[in-house]
Order: structure tokens, then C-alpha cells, then sequence
């Protein structure tokens, strides 16, 4: 079995543009998460999850959901869930 390793090529990637937050596999296939930071960088990495992702991975289709604007970051990094 190949390693997608798509949490650990997204947290490495959030931690090259400065956005805080979370990832997670779901019990469908799936990834969710959570990202946090300027505009610039979080649609930056918006791009990434929708074009680049891991190199092993295939991404079918993006959905952002509950996008606003917040007054302080409630995440100090970004990390894996499990």
C-alpha cells in the first residue's frame, strides 16, 4: 500500500506559508481541516489543497465552508488530528 500522506505534506505545506490550523483523514476517504491566517496566505494554501497536494494524492473536489473574517487566530501551529 502507497502512502498518500496527503495530512503530512498539507501541515508541512501551512507551515511554509504561516497559516495555523488542523487536518484530519475522515472515516469517508477523506480530508477536513481547518485553516487560519492573512487572507493572502490562507487562499494561497486554499490554492494548494485544490491544484497541489500530496504527490500521491488525487483530488476530485474542494469544499471551503464557513470562511469569515476573525480578530485573533484560535490555533498557535498546525497539526494532525487522528
Amino acid at each position: 500500500m502507497t502512502c498518500v500522506c496527503f495530512r503530512m505534506y498539507t501541515e508541512e505545506e501551512a507551515r511554509k506559508l504561516g497559516v495555523v490550523g488542523w487536518v484530519k483523514n475522515t472515516s469517508q476517504g477523506t480530508v477536513t481541516g481547518q485553516v487560519q491566517g492573512p487572507e493572502d496566505k490562507v487562499n494561497a494554501m486554499k490554492s494548494w489543497l485544490t491544484k497541489v497536494g500530496s504527490p500521491s494524492s488525487r483530488i476530485d473536489r474542494t469544499n471551503f465552508s464557513n470562511e469569515k473574517e476573525i480578530s485573533k487566530l484560535d490555533f498557535s501551529g498546525f497539526s494532525t488530528r487522528y
